[in-house]
């Protein structure tokens, strides 16, 4: 009986001044060694840094050209932000990260991914073909200082989003993916038709639907019936792509600063957007959380991975010469594996 209060040699817990830096101190001293020998930063993702905990909360907009996601970028912050450009064409042609900073001006890419403050130094590997399409766009802002904004280029159809981009798109998006707070998919109320790229970039973030929302923009440009039509026709799109039980959050608005087209809907509008904001004022609050739901999926995912790599081993051939018999075998689990 009270056995508890007396002494038993267990170790007394650390204790930290913020949640940050506990994180910071576990990854560096459990997780990175275990991820170090089993090669996990080869198959996965690459290794943390401080900044990848110290970081203001991100939010990520992704949609096809000429979708408003600059303009929400700008409906958001009620200023402009340099770099910033915005038309009827594909006029971003970079992926912008809008930033909190005393001095406003634009930091190229490749001066970018040498900050030790900033987590984009892992970019580094994706060539200098992205880094000369990528910036930070620096300025004093309210919303700034408890988030940070990454814009990205519209969406592409054809060969022109495979192969003129001349780095992997899809795979820049899912890096973000993994250290952002918040996805917002961005759609035209004009434009529904999701083409074969874009549904191949919504898949490409498919282990990430906790932190996805959708957004139904330019809606005043549509009678309410026809806005009756294209949410349907919206869901069931998203439906074929994104194969969860659940239905995704789904925002109806006109996110910019000009007064609406068809008033019809004006109180409908005026909810929604709130509730976005809302959605987004409530990351700094959950970042924590957030930080650390990321870090326990990072260290199961190198868990099994660790398992996988020692089975691999025991059934690799310990002389070199008896290799084509286990060559069948070890090649079908590779691709698995880095899937």
């Amino acid at each position: 009986m009270f056995s508890w209060s007396k002494g038993n040699g267990k170790k007394d817990p650390e204790l930290f001044q913020n949640v940050s830096d506990g994180l910071k101190r576990l990854y560096r001293n459990k997780l990175f060694p275990l991820e170090d020998t089993y090669r996990f930063h080869d198959f996965h993702s690459p290794a943390l840094e401080d900044a990848d905990f110290d970081n203001k909360p991100m939010v990520l907009l992704v949609g096809q050209y000429s979708t408003g996601k600059t303009t929400f970028i700008r409906h958001l912050m009620e200023q402009d932000f340099p770099g910033m450009r915005i038309g009827p064409e594909p006029t971003t042609d970079s992926f912008i990260a809008v930033m909190h900073g005393e001095q406003e001006g634009v930091i190229p890419g490749n001066a970018l991914v040498v900050d030790p403050k900033k987590p984009f130094r892992k970019l580094n590997a994706f060539g200098n073909a992205f880094l000369n399409r990528f910036m930070c766009a620096q300025l004093k802002n309210p919303v700034l200082e408890s988030i940070s904004i990454i814009d990205t280029p519209g969406i592409l159809s054809g060969e022109k989003q495979r192969i003129s981009r001349g780095y992997d798109f899809a795979a820049v998006l899912e890096w973000f993916a993994e250290r952002v707070d918040r996805i917002i998919l961005l759609f035209d109320a004009h434009k529904l038709d999701i083409s074969d790229e874009f549904s191949e970039v919504i898949k490409a973030l498919k282990n990430h639907e906790d932190k996805m929302r959708v957004v139904l923009n330019k809606a005043d440009q549509i009678s309410t019936q026809q806005l009756m039509r294209v949410y349907g026709a919206l869901m069931w799109s998203l439906g074929k792509i994104i194969n969860t039980p659940e239905v995704v959050r789904v925002y109806i608005g006109s996110f910019w600063a000009q007064p609406l087209l068809v008033t019809d809907n004006r109180k409908l509008f005026e909810a929604e957007e709130q509730d976005l904001f809302r959605d987004i004022q409530s990351l700094p609050r959950n970042a924590a959380l957030r930080k650390l739901n990321d870090l326990i999926k990072r260290a199961r995912l190198a868990k099994v991975h660790a398992y996988i790599i020692t089975s691999l081993k025991k059934e690799m051939p310990s002389v070199f010469g008896k290799i084509p018999r286990r060559k069948s075998s070890y090649l079908t689990w590779v691709p698995s594996m880095r899937r």
